[in-house]
């Protein structure tokens, strides 16, 4: 993630030497997944966001509430709806918006959300089981701080093991 970058016309993850690549063969202002001419500003890369959001791309729609959860791409702070976007991305299938799900609920003692540290804990089951690594992470951190020692330590191996160095 920290050498890649998410575009808003296909919601993919493309690596800085895709973006390289393509800027060597001249084609330079182009999506090196899906060749749609990058938007230049910030509203019209949230209006391709929000148009494949609306099409229930579960990326977009998470794409969207972690704009609206951390005051980014332009968009105003508005939590419950960061929520209500993450529950329906989750339903669309993202674990990442189960992992989202499952920390707001289960670690963040109701700062933000309404504390439901079962609810929570399924989500990062859920996301977890599908092999979302810092979902994994989270339950580690969850069985230690529950003095299962042993059952930590499984859950931050299989964390590591699909490369998230938080386990480590």
């Amino acid at each position: 993630a920290n050498h890649s970058t998410m575009q808003p016309c296909c919601m993919k993850r493309v690596c800085d030497g895709c973006f390289l690549a393509s800027h060597q063969r001249e084609m330079g202002g182009i999506c090196p997944f899906c060749r749609t001419t990058n938007p230049s500003s910030v509203g019209s890369k949230l209006a391709l966001t929000q148009k494949r959001a609306d099409a229930k791309d579960p990326v977009a729609i998470g794409f969207i509430a972690f704009g609206y959860y951390a005051r980014d791409h332009g968009l105003p702070q508005d939590v419950p709806r960061a929520v209500k976007l993450w529950t329906e991305a989750a339903d669309l299938g993202d674990l990442d918006a189960h992992y989202r799900l499952g920390y707001l609920y289960h670690c963040t003692s109701g700062e933000q959300t309404e504390e439901d540290k079962e609810k929570g804990l399924r989500h990062l089951q859920h996301a977890a089981i599908q092999g979302h690594p810092h979902s994994r992470c989270a339950l580690g951190v969850h069985e230690c701080i529950s003095g299962n020692y042993t059952l930590a330590v499984q859950h931050c191996m299989i964390s590591a093991k699909v490369g998230d160095v938080n386990s480590l």
